[in-house]
């Protein structure tokens, strides 16, 4: 292999290892001023977009040690990589791919885990981090809140039968005095 392809190849393999996901899509249909639409919705999601020679997508995963998806990478292929969370990215290319009938996912790598474009699509349909640990937070706390209410339960059922007793001697209570 010729040093600049080596180089190329070994420059995509430092920012496989890098990332925690890896889309593949392919971008046939696309036009210049739709790929720059998709790298400007990517970038906040902390997200790029990335044409590749299939052979130098081969090679680099090869050298990063993922799953080899070879049998995937025909045609014009994109790469889509970041460095935080995959689900918003996946929402910003199902939501592309809808829009503009362009940039169909072919396969993802996550984890050193290879995922279907349908296993890929029902992450993008999933609720954001943020609720998912906040329905987590609500389920882990359930127990303890249920908890705090069967022991104060006694205490607050003698307080209702002295009040009641209290009520029925006619004497005043303190709230009402």
């Amino acid at each position: 292999m010729r040093p600049e392809k080596a180089s190329i190849v070994s420059d995509l393999a430092e920012k496989l290892n890098r990332s925690p996901f890896v889309l593949v899509t392919d971008y046939q249909r696309m036009k210049v001023d739709q790929f720059g639409d998709l790298r400007n919705r990517l970038a906040p999601a902390g997200a790029e977009v990335r044409v590749v020679k299939n052979s130098f997508l081969k090679r680099a995963m090869t050298d990063s040690g993922l799953p080899d998806v070879a049998d995937k990478l025909s045609g014009q292929t994109a790469i889509v990589m970041g460095e935080k969370d995959v689900a918003p990215v996946a929402k910003i290319l199902k939501t592309f791919a809808a829009e503009f009938k362009v940039a169909a996912l072919k396969i993802g790598v996550i984890d050193k885990s290879i995922l279907s474009a349908q296993e890929i699509e029902a992450l993008a349909d999933l609720p954001p981090r943020e609720v998912l640990l906040a329905q987590l937070l609500g389920l882990l706390m359930s127990p303890a809140t249920k908890l705090v209410r069967l022991l104060n339960e006694p205490a607050a059922s003698l307080a209702r039968l002295l009040n009641a007793k209290v009520q029925k001697e006619g004497k005043p209570t303190e709230a009402s005095a």
